[in-house]
């Protein structure tokens, strides 16, 4: 597979593939488990391959049993994946493939038709998936949902090179410097960089630190090495984080519960 996008620096596992950190689609497989309420910034797509996963936007509202669904971007959800092997998909909303699926989410949390899954899992193949078998699947089943991109082009310029620099330190990172990077005063910048993304500048950065750490963890770095390099203050902070925004911790990541990952820079 070729990899087109910013590869991590630093220590990587000897056994296991670079690390890219900043990919528009990110996917992980492998036995599934129960998240904690979260939410995030990403369009999530969630497929069960030999049975069915729960999903719940909030603690005490009704589960909903389904084979696919898709999450909007920073929608709460709860997930319970127990007992079945799953295809979990991070999908930047920025991205070309991210405003495709935007527009099959019918509402917050959309269950996906049980033919269209079906034949998903036919050409996935039974369980351990193979890499070349998942790109083959999204490459041609989910990258096929692009749409234009509907973004201020100095907001657009700004995310590309935050995305590459977001470990560099928090100071590159001020509202201050990101507009004059834009070329646009502080609060002109605010006002189209919310109206482009959907969300305030604040939290999307936080977005990216989380991502930034997440790919640090899988390249195997300790949870402190990669707060640091992330920006967060210690381990501890990252990990209230991770809960918070993901529904798991730093240990389970760098665990490497999951069977196996793409990267795939192609939004």
């Amino acid at each position: 597979m070729r990899h087109t996008g910013p590869v991590l620096a630093g220590a990587r596992r000897s056994d296991g593939p670079p690390v890219l950190l900043w990919p528009a689609n990110l996917l992980v497989w492998g036995p599934g488990a129960q998240s904690s309420p979260h939410a995030h910034h990403a369009i999530q797509l969630l497929l069960t391959l030999d049975d069915h996963e729960r999903l719940r936007g909030r603690t005490r509202q009704p589960w909903t049993d389904f084979t696919a669904a898709l999450v909007g971007p920073d929608v709460p959800h709860e997930v319970d994946a127990r007992g079945t092997t799953v295809v979990i998909a991070f999908v930047d909303p920025e991205s070309e493939v991210g405003a495709g699926l935007r527009r099959r989410l019918a509402a917050p949390l959309t269950v996906l038709p049980a033919a269209e899954v079906a034949g998903w899992r036919r050409e996935l193949g039974v369980p351990p998936l193979k890499p070349a078998a998942v790109e083959a699947w999204w490459r041609t089943r989910i990258t096929t949902e692009r749409a234009p991109r509907r973004i201020h082009p100095r907001v657009s310029r700004v995310l590309r090179w935050v995305r590459e620099n977001v470990g560099a330190g928090a100071e590159d990172l001020s509202l201050e410097r990101l507009a004059d990077r834009a070329g646009l005063s502080p609060s002109r910048f605010m006002h189209v960089f919310t109206q482009s993304v959907g969300v305030p500048l604040r939290p999307y950065l936080l977005w990216l630190r989380l991502q930034h750490a997440a790919g640090r963890l899988l390249a195997g770095a300790s949870a402190t090495e990669a707060a640091h390099d992330a920006g967060f203050s210690d381990a501890a902070h990252l990990s209230r984080t991770f809960r918070r925004i993901l529904g798991t911790t730093p240990r389970e990541i760098a665990a490497g519960r999951a069977q196996g990952r793409l990267d795939l820079d192609a939004g």
